[in-house]
């Protein structure tokens, strides 16, 4: 009776989609060998791909027939025991050398000959042309998507597969989540840290049921597939499918990670911070920091001036936080002054819309350029006038630009008028400003302190003081009067126009 090793391989790769279960190939094998009268010395299942060489169990059961274990393999098909040139060369060299004396197939016909050898060897070679037509095919089919822009691979956060088109979709759930992670961090308080513990508050968990790394959440920030691109083999392709946020939030967030990009300090659960970097000493300029005492927050002055010696005292949060509120009260713009003017931007923003055609045509002019650059960029590549690397640098950067036009092109065409923004943001902010500042959040009020007086702010003996920048600072030229006269336009009616626009 001979003694064989019973083999059964199966790997999740596509090359083996139709092959039979491990199971299925076990029942066959098994009732092969009782009907053939072959002995099982041990019965050995791997799941693990052969189109490369190093799979631990074959490698131990060849192994094992060179000791004299066992006089050759069973296995269900010669395409179970290699798919590459290398295992299929060592087996058919064992075949010579007589360590292997027997190999036993139910679908193959194999004998130790030199005809039965020119047999496997076909098999071998008949399987590694599969899996090689079958991965440039596979290729293949990913390049076609990729030009007509879908992405090739498995959705990220924020988006899903669609395994009825192929194509990714916007995951509706946590798309908005993605867009306040962005916007948090382009705001330039939050942090990899700070954002991390946000997502962990919204239910996204680590496979481990834990926080998400700080690696997932910078890739999640320098990702471009969330403003309509994607990275495919290293270069950037333009998408099919919607973006969650735009190119310009986008950039914003590029730049603050650019400006962090040496450090990234990490932050303790219970470090005060919701004052931090408003205001500076007055009496020696150095900056405030905060620390706990006795569950309560105070802020002072660093003191590492070591030219001055600085008396300053301590703060509690609570008594600075109500000197911001009486400083910040007075730069509430009137309700109806405020609503006056919004509505009279609305105007200027009609009036802007109706040139908007001829700008957005403009940019369509120059973003056909660029279609053009692209293309002798590519036609380059294929002539061999660059090489790849300064291909997909400079790619990149032409995708960038256009993607930024496109943008600039779809808000003009939507009637925006971005001259106009700054104002709006403004008028807007001075109509909240007293809300904000009598039951605003700390964080609220630093927000709308940093707008108003910048870095003039500034603590002396306990009290906070500090003179406003523009344009709010027309504001407080106008205290007496009780604030802005009525507005028939723009401008206020009186001789003074508004500071800063």
């Amino acid at each position: 009776m001979k003694s064989l090793f019973l083999y059964a391989r199966k790997s999740t790769d596509v090359e083996d989609k139709q092959v039979l279960s491990i199971d299925a190939q076990l029942t066959e094998l098994r009732e092969f060998a009782s009907r053939e009268g072959i002995g099982i010395v041990a019965e050995l299942i791997e799941k693990q791909s052969a189109k490369t060489p190093g799979r631990p169990i074959f490698d131990a059961m060849l192994k094992r027939i060179e000791a004299g274990e066992a006089e050759g393999i069973l296995a269900w098909h010669p395409d179970r025991l290699a798919r590459n040139s290398v295992d299929g060369g060592r087996i058919i060299y064992m075949l010579d050398t007589q360590l292997i004396r027997t190999l036993k197939f139910p679908r193959s016909w194999f004998e130790n000959t030199p005809q039965g050898k020119l047999m496997l060897h076909n098999d071998f070679g008949f399987s590694k042309y599969y899996v090689d037509s079958l991965s440039e095919n596979t290729k293949r089919g990913l390049r076609e998507k990729v030009r007509r822009g879908e992405f090739p691979g498995r959705a990220g956060f924020g988006y899903l597969n669609d395994y009825r088109t192929k194509k990714l979709v916007v995951d509706r759930a946590r798309a908005p989540l993605v867009k306040e992670v962005f916007e948090r961090y382009a705001a330039g308080d939050a942090t990899l840290d700070t954002l991390r513990q946000f997502l962990y508050e919204r239910g996204l968990r680590s496979s481990t049921g834990k926080s998400v790394g700080r690696s997932f959440v910078s890739q999640l920030l320098s990702n471009p597939i969330y403003y309509g691109h994607f990275l495919y083999a290293g270069e950037v392709h333009e998408g099919s499918h919607e973006p969650i946020i735009t190119k310009a939030l986008f950039d914003q967030v590029d730049a603050v990670l650019n400006r962090r990009w040496r450090y990234s300090p990490a932050e303790k659960e219970n470090a005060p911070k919701a004052l931090l970097g408003l205001l500076r000493c007055a009496e020696c300029g150095g900056g405030i920091t905060g620390e706990i005492q006795k569950g309560h927050t105070y802020y002072r002055c660093t003191k590492k001036n070591k030219a001055q010696r600085c008396r300053q005292p301590y703060v509690r949060e609570e008594a600075l936080a109500t000197q911001l509120s009486a400083l910040l009260q007075p730069y509430a713009l009137r309700l109806d002054w405020a609503d006056a003017m919004l509505s009279r931007v609305k105007e200027e923003k009609r009036k802007v819309a109706q040139s908007a055609a001829q700008l957005a045509a403009q940019k369509q002019a120059e973003i056909e350029k660029l279609n053009l650059r692209l293309q002798r960029l590519l036609d380059s590549f294929l002539d061999e006038l660059i090489d790849r690397d300064t291909f997909t640098v400079e790619k990149a950067k032409i995708m960038s630009q256009k993607k930024t036009l496109e943008e600039q092109r779809t808000r003009l065409m939507a009637g925006r008028a971005d001259w106009l923004e700054p104002f709006q943001k403004w008028v807007l902010a001075a109509k909240n400003a007293g809300k904000t500042a009598v039951s605003g959040s700390l964080s609220q009020k630093r927000v709308l302190a940093l707008e108003v007086f910048g870095s003039n702010l500034v603590l002396d003996g306990k009290k906070a003081r500090g003179s406003c920048v523009k344009p709010w600072s027309f504001l407080g030229e106008n205290l007496q009067t009780g604030g802005v006269v009525p507005v028939a336009g723009l401008e206020p009616t009186r001789r003074f126009t508004v500071p800063g626009f």
